[in-house]
């Protein structure tokens, strides 16, 4: 690992973030560009540590549909298989005989469907103590499970976000009469946050003592809340004699290991709560010398502002 030995002494150190400060027992980057801690837990079964509910809104939506579907096929495949096991002879409405086998568990399939979602066409019904027990028992499972279903998706549905997109890259670019650490985030959404609040830490590794250690260095921003985030925001930090960035060159940001953590919350006047995100950037995500490009500009009739999605990472290059 790279280590920055002269870091400025006049940086302010922060001890409030949740991280260690030995280097030798963390791994990785501190924060994933998601905002989610890149932490893996273990000394306790998978199932004790794992909150089902947070794993299932935290999800991509094409997988949450994904295991819906597949928890429904594959119920409805044991259940179809009982049935069968129990004798389909006792399924009203289904030939026992002059049909093949799977067209027999096809129809039993079909019949665990319908009772499943308490569809009941009537087309076939069960016959006997064990079938219809079973037919019961299925109609209650697939009420429970609907409504646990219902659930997560009105979770994730409702649940406040913030719909920020962060620049890929962190720039160091011309500020005033030096320079300053830049990232540009931007709501890529038709809502509303007001009361916008920014938060910038540094990470890295140290030479103190004689010993390497973590440390975190509270970075000062420019501006730090704003009234009303509508179009984007370029959070800046300063580089002056009390930036821990005091002193670095390009290449001291590319022989060096750390990171740079933002985190941010706003206030969603929608849902009426506090909504927030996060996205961390390593120094080899850092654009040494260059400036973002806008990425607004007025329509053709000078009636409305136009906000370039598609910008948020451009940037041009520029001496510092």
């Amino acid at each position: 690992m790279n280590v920055f030995k002269n870091i400025n002494p006049n940086a302010k150190t922060s001890s409030s973030t949740g991280f260690g400060t030995n280097p030798g027992n963390y791994g990785g980057r501190f924060i994933n560009k998601d905002g989610t801690a890149n932490i893996e837990k273990r000394g306790m079964n998978f199932i004790t540590r794992t909150s089902w509910f947070h794993t299932m809104q935290g999800m991509p939506t094409w997988k949450f549909i994904g295991i819906l579907f597949l928890f429904y096929a594959s119920i409805n495949f044991v259940f179809a298989t009982l049935y069968y096991a129990i004798g389909i002879e006792y399924l009203d409405g289904i030939e026992a005989a002059s049909r093949s086998e799977w067209v027999k568990f096809g129809k039993a399939y079909f019949f665990s469907a319908q009772t499943f979602t308490t569809v009941g066409y009537g087309h076939i019904s069960p016959n006997g103590f064990l079938t219809s027990a079973l037919a019961a028992t299925e109609a209650l499972t697939g009420l429970l499970s609907f409504a646990i279903a219902t659930g997560l998706f009105y979770g994730r549905f409702s649940r406040p976000r913030a719909f920020l997109k962060f620049s890929h890259n962190a720039v160091v670019a011309p500020y005033k009469d030096g320079k300053g650490f830049m990232v540009r985030m931007a709501p890529f959404k038709n809502t509303n946050l007001i009361d916008a609040e920014a938060r910038m830490t540094l990470g890295m590794s140290v030479v103190e003592g004689g010993k390497m250690v973590n440390k975190f260095y509270r970075l000062d921003l420019e501006l730090h809340k704003i009234n009303a985030l509508t179009l984007s925001w370029t959070l800046v930090h300063p580089i002056t004699e009390d930036s821990p960035f005091y002193g670095f060159t390009e290449e001291d940001f590319k022989n060096t290991e750390g990171e740079i953590i933002v985190y941010l919350k706003a206030f969603d006047d929608v849902f009426s709560s506090t909504v927030s995100t996060g996205t961390s950037y390593t120094f080899n995500e850092i654009i040494y010398g260059a400036k973002f490009d806008i990425m607004y500009e007025e329509n053709d009739d000078n009636t409305k502002t136009i906000l370039h999605l598609d910008k948020i990472d451009s940037y041009t290059k520029a001496s510092v």
